[in-house]
């Protein structure tokens, strides 16, 4: 054989080869439609939960084109047993896998809660960590506007003289000098629970007179959020398998002259407004109020606000289970958050209460999630 003849070849198996790879992969981003079978424990699911669930977000969706038709047979007709539910489900909507990077199948699946505080609208010696509206001098600068191939890219700052400056850092706010002086909406007890309110996003807080008003997401300071919990990871306090709300909180504890430093290590703050009405629950990005164990935080980027998501993954191990017991059910994207980042990352909401505190401070389990997307309008 000639050598130009095995160059020629060596060429085409290389190209060959090549080709095999890249049929192969799985690119980032939605797969196409699949069965329902394919979904593991559908037919076990309580579907009436879920479809009261996407009632709430018709309440924004429902003039979308695609959404139209959904929302008006959801309105017109009677779904309240589970069957009928499923049944409205497969009839409007085709499942589709979510894949990330490199074809993954799996992502991490976390979990959040409603936390109750303890606050007054009055500072004192006991209520002195401040709870802030969203401030009158932050600035929401729309890049699209001046550049259109930033579509959905927003900076936050404030104006100093003519220059736009990135908006105060945690460090900042809570430093002495208090530069949001005048924007509280009231005081809590703990300096920690409200850190982790703003983890959270919203929460209750009891009043001393024993009333209970809610507290929202209202606004964010543009800074990036950043992990403490990694932070004690890298700063070998924690090993990575230890880290939960649980631990976290019993190292700040443990290390009180040490707990300012790390908190400040995520410069990311919330603001908030109330709320007086805390039955309804709190409202999530979609401004829907969300349900417990039925709502679900997502990355906007990859995920439309709204979508039904199957998920497919398993409780924390709560030492009275058996491991990996299946937590395999719909629920619905109505939130966003700024740990949540990627096509397969997830935070669910778990409620209000003890058992909710628990499942979303241990939760950090690997899962599959499908997007139910709506089937085409026919003519």
């Amino acid at each position: 054989m000639s050598s130009t003849l095995k160059l020629i070849l060596l060429a085409f198996f290389i190209t060959l080869n090549a080709g095999c790879q890249h049929f192969g992969e799985k690119k980032a981003g939605t797969g196409k439609a699949v069965s329902y079978a394919k979904l593991p424990g559908w037919q076990a699911d309580h579907h009436a939960e879920a479809l009261n669930a996407v009632k709430k977000s018709c309440l924004k969706l429902a003039q979308k084109p695609q959404w139209n038709t959904i929302c008006t047979a959801l309105e017109q007709g009677d779904f309240s047993q589970d069957a009928q539910a499923k049944a409205f489900f497969e009839q409007h909507f085709s499942p589709h896998p979510l894949y990330a990077e490199n074809g993954k199948a799996e992502g991490l699946i976390t979990g959040y809660y409603e936390p109750l505080l303890h606050g007054s609208y009055t500072a004192d010696a006991r209520y002195r960590y401040p709870l802030y509206q969203s401030p009158d001098d932050l600035l929401i600068v729309d890049l699209s506007a001046l550049y259109p191939d930033l579509k959905g890219k927003r900076v936050r700052g404030r104006l100093v003289g003519n220059k736009v400056l990135p908006y105060y850092s945690r460090a900042e706010i809570d430093e002495d000098t208090a530069p949001l002086k005048g924007q509280e909406l009231l005081w809590v007890d703990d300096r920690d629970q409200l850190f982790f309110l703003q983890i959270q996003g919203s929460g209750r807080i009891e009043l001393p007179d024993g009333k209970v008003i809610g507290a929202g997401y209202a606004n964010q300071n543009g800074h990036a959020y950043i992990s403490i919990g990694k932070k004690l990871i890298e700063m070998n306090e924690l090993k990575r398998e230890e880290v939960s709300l649980f631990t976290i909180k019993d190292w700040l504890k443990a290390h009180p002259e040490r707990a300012t430093e790390l908190l400040n290590q995520n410069p990311s703050y919330v603001f908030f407004t109330l709320r007086e009405d805390v039955n309804e629950g709190p409202r999530g990005s979609l401004n829907v109020p969300l349900t417990a164990e039925r709502s679900l935080s997502i990355d906007p980027k990859f995920v439309a606000l709204g979508a039904p998501i199957w998920l497919d993954t398993t409780y924390p191990n709560d030492g009275k289970h058996a491991d990996n017991r299946p937590f395999q059910r719909l629920l619905i994207a109505q939130d966003t958050g700024g740990a949540i980042k990627g096509q397969l990352r997830a935070d669910v909401f778990w409620g209000t209460g003890e058992r909710a505190e628990w499942l979303a401070g241990n939760m950090k389990q690997s899962g599959r999630m499908f997007i139910l997307l709506p089937n085409p309008i026919e003519p």
